[in-house]
């Protein structure tokens, strides 16, 4: 990993384990504003999870404090997690909550296994100081890894461009969906959603292998 990469990935850890530290284990210490807008993203995002499978592995890149975790228990009662995140104590958080024999918990910026699916939540809104051109880079390689460690499809979401400019901030990466969408058409499947319909001021996108 080139030293780039690994020192922004430093800053965001960073950025994530304060907001811990202030917030404790709620959605505002993932920077999210609440429990609700939390359900709705998960909602969409595991729309990528054929509901016809009886049991499935999946991989949640940048799982915070497992949030994730809690929601697929709700609706899924077989499966195995692993969730990965750059802030070694927001993992610890996600080890000491998550106490079950199929779910791991890896400290790092990338999975160690493939999985059937991969899911990442809000990973991609917090740039700090880098330019729009060095996020965008940091996205498209996170996505490959997204493809790599995913056997049947993975999903993630990006606050829009189409936010009102009055409510953008300038630390936050707003993407353009058009654009995210047509990369991952090209580059990873014919099989891709766009869901930006949920009343949020963010979208998702599904690829299907």
């Amino acid at each position: 990993m080139h030293s780039g990469k690994t020192d922004l990935l430093k800053e965001v850890a960073t950025y994530y384990s304060e907001k811990l530290a202030e917030h404790g284990v709620t959605p505002r210490g993932v920077d999210w504003n609440g429990e609700e807008s939390q359900f709705v993203r998960f909602e969409q995002l595991c729309k990528i999870v054929d509901p016809a499978l009886l049991t499935f592995s999946l991989t949640d890149l940048g799982c915070g404090y497992g949030a994730l975790y809690d929601f697929l228990v709700a609706k899924h009662p077989t499966f195995s997690y692993l969730g990965v995140d750059v802030s070694a104590e927001m993992a610890a958080a996600a080890g000491s909550r998550i106490q079950s024999a199929t779910a791991r918990l890896l400290t790092a910026s990338k999975p160690d296994v493939v999985n059937d699916y991969s899911v990442a939540s809000g990973i991609f809104n917090v740039r700090l100081k880098r330019t729009d051109v060095e996020w965008y880079d940091y996205l498209q390689e996170t996505l490959d890894v997204l493809d790599k460690s995913s056997r049947l499809g993975f999903s993630f979401n990006c606050l829009t461009s189409y936010s009102d400019e009055d409510k953008k901030r300038d630390y936050l990466y707003y993407a353009d969906p058009c654009r995210i969408f047509d990369f991952c058409k090209r580059r990873y499947s014919s099989q891709v959603a766009l869901l930006h319909d949920y009343g949020l001021y963010e979208f998702t996108i599904l690829v299907r292998k």
